[in-house]
C-alpha cells in the first residue's frame, strides 16, 4: 500500500539513487550552459549538466588510465574495393578477442558500404580496435561514441 497524502493523492516518493547538490557558475559560465541546453534540446539544466559531468568523467577516466567497460559504436564508410580489404576488417574484429562487436552494413551508392559496429569491452580495447580501423587504408569518414559501463 502506498502513503497518500490526504484521502486519495498517493504522496511522491524520491528516489534515492538520485543526489540534489547546489552549484555555483558565473554568469558567462552559464550562458554557455544555457547555450548547450537549447542547441540539444534539454528541457532543464539538471540533465544538460548531468550530461556534461558524465562526459567530462570518461574523458578524466581515460586521461588517468584507468580500465573501465563501455559500450561504444563505431561507424564509418570504407571501399569494398581497396585490395583485401574485406579480409583485414573480418580478421581485425576475429582476432581482437577482448572487444566484443555486432557489425550491420549498409551499401551507398557509389559502391561504398557504411558500418556500424556496436562494440563492448574495456575502454583502452575499444578505442585501439577502432584507432585499428580507422586507419586501414580505404575506411573514411570514421566515427567513435563510447558510453562509460556505470560502475
Amino acid at each position: 500500500m502506498r502513503p497518500t497524502d490526504g484521502p486519495s493523492r498517493p504522496v511522491r516518493q524520491r528516489r534515492s539513487d538520485v543526489q540534489r547538490v547546489t552549484l555555483t557558475f558565473d554568469d558567462d559560465l552559464m550562458g554557455e550552459i544555457d547555450r548547450f541546453m537549447v542547441t540539444r534540446g534539454y528541457s532543464n539544466r539538471s540533465e544538460a549538466v548531468r550530461d556534461l559531468s558524465r562526459a567530462g568523467l570518461a574523458r578524466g577516466i581515460e586521461v588517468l588510465g584507468e580500465s573501465r567497460d563501455c559500450v561504444a559504436s563505431l561507424t564509418f564508410v570504407f571501399d569494398p574495393e581497396t585490395r583485401e580489404l574485406a579480409k583485414r576488417l573480418a580478421a581485425a574484429y576475429r582476432d581482437r578477442t577482448d572487444v566484443r562487436a555486432t557489425r550491420l552494413q549498409q551499401p551507398l551508392p557509389g559502391g561504398e558500404i557504411l558500418e556500424i559496429a556496436a562494440l563492448s569491452g574495456d575502454v583502452a580495447a575499444v578505442r585501439a580496435f577502432a584507432e585499428a580501423i580507422r586507419a586501414e587504408r580505404g575506411v573514411r569518414n570514421g566515427e567513435l561514441v563510447v558510453i562509460p559501463a556505470p560502475t
